[in-house]
């Protein structure tokens, strides 16, 4: 079964960040808007299992992803299912209502403009993300896929990858975690 591994850091040094990145052949895709809605189930809190369910929508595309438990202490590895849905704002639509008709509640919602790089590291391909999060500023994610007897490795080589591109201080709240502790800030 292959896992998600994924180190997030928030991002102080931009223009350096992105030099790093070029000297080890980073190419960026063009920037896009990525909109995730967070459900929580009826019958059990998501907050509570450390589980997620999201529905992206990107440019009248939509994809609705399954995160199980984080399996460590210091990355967000864990289980992703994500199963594309059909094209158009009219069929994502349907789906919100039939998650909602259900008893899915929505928990949130998370809006970031988001570019996207590939590279090769120690082996392993890794999918860089440079995020502009409404609310919460300017983050980089590594991701890399592993089956069970690669993870200490995958670990280890975004590790690794986090120290050449200068990237610091390790996060592993979700984007919606992050939000509802600054809305829980503002309000408190």
């Amino acid at each position: 079964m292959p896992f998600e591994v994924e180190l997030k850091f928030p991002l102080d040094d931009e223009s350096g960040f992105l030099a790093r990145l070029a000297e080890l052949g980073g190419v960026w895709s063009a920037e896009h808007t990525e909109t995730d809605t967070y459900f929580n189930h009826p019958a059990r809190d998501f907050a509570r299992t450390d589980e997620a369910l999201r529905l992206r929508r990107r440019e009248g595309k939509g994809y609705l992803t399954y995160k199980g438990p984080k399996i460590d202490s210091t990355t967000k590895t864990r289980r992703e299912i994500e199963l594309p849905l059909p094209v158009g704002e009219s069929e994502i639509a349907g789906w919100m209502e039939l998650l909602k008709v259900l008893g899915f509640l929505i928990v949130g919602e998370v809006r970031k403009k988001r570019r996207k790089a590939r590279l090769f590291w120690q082996g392993r391909p890794v999918e860089i993300s440079l995020d502009r999060v409404e609310q919460l500023g300017t983050f980089v994610e590594l991701e890399t896929v592993a089956e069970t007897a690669e993870l200490d490795a995958a670990r280890k080589a975004l590790f690794t990858l986090a120290e050449k591109l200068g990237l610091r201080h390790s996060r592993r709240e979700s984007y919606l975690e992050l939000l509802l502790q600054v809305r829980r800030s503002a309000s408190g």
